[in-house]
């Protein structure tokens, strides 16, 4: 039986000449759910269009922002003048690039089990070949530098703010790299390895794994405690919600993919008696992760989680100051605590996004219900807390888009695909990114570039550099998400 799309996401009609939200056949809820999609018959050819959206606007991007030998990525482009900027894209905005083919991905192969495999026939092996030279070409950011730990000193080899002209000799030291830079590509490997089998990604996401675990705060308090916490980076004291929560959906992966193995790997960790002594002991690998999943997502929700229901951005308020600290131990230098007073910065979506996602699979791994209440709440209090009702056109939902906000939106929407299986009043929410992306689309598409603001268009885009590539990436990975949804809905 062939249903409208309105009819399929049944929640709320909204009668357009009074601006009155009418409610039918569903549970009551504050989010407006038509979506104005003319002539679509079902999910499943929506469905189909958001997956060919999200494909062209990734051949795009690579086409325009990239050089197609180096995969150098440029920062900008404007499709006005068609002219890129001159400032390279960090490895933070070229993972976008990632994160978008594993959407595409991962949207073609539910569209071929839905039935619908001509995009997939069409897309799918080149953009595993693409992922491919993503990661090899991503080796432009990758620098070895010797990291003193709260455990021990060791040399590691990762990834760079900044890309350089050879591969392997980016400068790593002191602030040139940060933990969530690495956090988002162990993301995508991980995620990339569901996709393609190719044990070379897990091993990478692994490596990176043990580097970011690495500058987890195992210093203990008077009681015995972990101070807990992993900072920005290490050569900053300040620990973010950005350098924590990303890790945590990674770690449960990691534990679902060795459960029920004996794989064993090393724990490194401080004596809670003395509490200097440095040890390590043999583990489990599946109660490694999980142990150390439940431990950044408890430090988050017990530090950051505010009044409004979000999430603030980190964990400041340095004493004496925010300059790296060091003890010695029987003779061996280790880097030491610095106390963190005060959760200051402001409340971003994706720092909600991180730990929406979290709460999800902890209890897709425990069965936990606290996890699911956390869940269920944090979806809630986010849409409440960021999305804004008419602000820039009537009866559509709008989030800030300054700054990086573009990309935060899009991790906050991928949580809120994910908390579907938490609560179904999630879905909801993703109509109101559907909406928005189509409301852009239809109305402000120049060759197939969509502007920074989806609602208002070009005007602040059009006279300077043009829009920003992670945000051309972060509309494809929306609309191949809503597109895997949509499948998985019909």
């Amino acid at each position: 039986m062939k249903m409208s799309v309105t009819t399929i996401y049944c929640t709320t009609l909204l009668s357009m000449a009074s601006a009155t939200v009418i409610f039918t056949g569903c549970t009551r809820s504050s989010v407006p759910t038509h979506v104005e999609e003319e002539g679509k018959e079902n999910l499943g050819e929506l469905a189909v269009q958001n997956l060919q959206r999200a494909v062209d606007l990734v051949d795009l991007t690579i086409a325009n922002y990239f050089d197609p030998t180096t995969f150098e990525m440029r920062r900008f482009y404007n499709p006005f003048t068609q002219v890129k900027s001159d400032e390279r894209a960090s490895v933070w905005m070229y993972t976008a690039g990632i994160e978008a083919v594993n959407a595409v991905l991962s949207g073609l192969n539910q569209a071929k089990e839905a039935g619908e495999s001509k995009l997939y026939d069409s897309h799918y092996e080149r953009y595993v070949q693409l992922l491919d030279d993503l990661y090899a070409n991503a080796d432009y950011y990758l620098g070895t530098f010797e990291l003193v730990s709260y455990t021990q000193t060791k040399s590691w080899s990762v990834y760079a703010v900044d890309r350089v002209n050879q591969k392997g000799q980016a400068n790593v030291t002191g602030i040139l790299n940060v933990y969530d830079d690495q956090m988002w590509l162990i993301r995508e490997l991980l995620d990339s390895y569901k996709l393609t089998g190719n044990s070379a990604y897990l091993e990478k996401a692994e490596y990176l794994t043990a580097y970011v675990l690495d500058g987890w705060d195992v210093t203990r308090d008077e009681n015995g405690k972990e101070n807990g916490g992993i900072p920005w980076g290490p050569g900053y004291t300040t620990k973010h919600a950005c350098s924590n929560g990303p890790l945590i959906s990674p770690l449960v992966w990691l534990h679902e993919l060795y459960k029920g193995k004996s794989d064993k790997i090393e724990h490194r960790y401080i004596d809670e008696n003395d509490r200097k002594t440095r040890r390590t002991k043999e583990v489990e690998k599946q109660q490694y992760y999980l142990d150390y999943a439940r431990a950044v997502y408890d430090w988050q929700k017990s530090k950051l989680l505010n009044a409004d229901g979000v999430y603030t951005d980190m964990m400041g308020g340095c004493v004496p100051n925010c300059d790296l600290r060091y003890e010695e131990v029987d003779g061996v230098r280790y880097r030491a605590n610095t106390p963190l007073t005060q959760a200051v910065g402001q409340n971003y979506t994706y720092n909600s996004g991180t730990m929406l996602s979290g709460a999800v699979d902890l209890y897709r791994a425990t069965v936990e219900e606290k996890y699911a209440a956390d869940g269920q709440q944090l979806a809630k209090n986010s849409f409440r807390h960021f999305a804004e009702l008419g602000k820039e056109v009537p009866q559509y939902y709008s989030f800030e888009t300054e700054g990086f906000r573009n990309w935060f939106n899009g991790i906050l929407m991928r949580a809120y695909h994910e908390a579907v299986t938490l609560d179904d009043q999630a879905g909801n929410y993703l109509t109101v990114f559907q909406r928005n992306l189509d409301y852009g689309f239809e109305r402000f598409n120049h060759n197939g570039f969509l502007p920074t603001n989806l609602l208002t268009g070009w005007a602040g885009d059009k006279e300077g550099q043009g829009v920003e590539g992670m945000f051309m990436f972060t509309y494809a990975a929306q609309y191949a998400i809503l597109g895997k949804h949509q499948l998985t809905s019909h």
